[in-house]
């Protein structure tokens, strides 16, 4: 694994997850399909971290600070990651570059529906 350079890491965490999938006798889709699922986890982790940190659960009260709720959005993005290495093991980085670079076009170029919301 390299420091420099997260799909180092992200390919490392990848190839585990394949062979613990592979041992417990999934197919390529099967694996797929749990990770996207655990996706899903990971963005309602963050969601319900929103949630404790704006106080909005009267029973929990403010149960979470930005903070945490940063580091969740992290692990949904760090679990996207790997997701999209496991399905495209030959050219995540790129396949996502392009992805990118295509969505986020119609917003850089100036031209096209601002954004609703600004993010930081």
């Amino acid at each position: 694994m390299s420091g420099n350079d997260p799909w180092d890491t992200i390919r490392t965490l990848a190839a585990l997850f394949d062979e613990h999938g592979t041992a417990q006798g999934l197919t390529s889709e099967e694996q797929w399909t749990i990770q996207v699922l655990k996706l899903s986890e990971e963005v309602g982790e963050a969601a319900q971290a929103v949630i404790g940190a704006r106080a909005t659960n009267p029973r929990k009260g403010r149960s979470h600070g930005w903070e945490h709720v940063q580091e969740e959005v992290a692990d949904t993005v760090i679990t996207g990651m790997v997701s999209l290495a496991r399905m495209r093991p030959d050219d995540a980085p790129e396949f996502l570059a392009s992805v990118l670079a295509r969505k986020s076009a119609r917003f850089l170029s100036g031209e096209g529906d601002e954004p609703a919301v600004t993010s930081r």
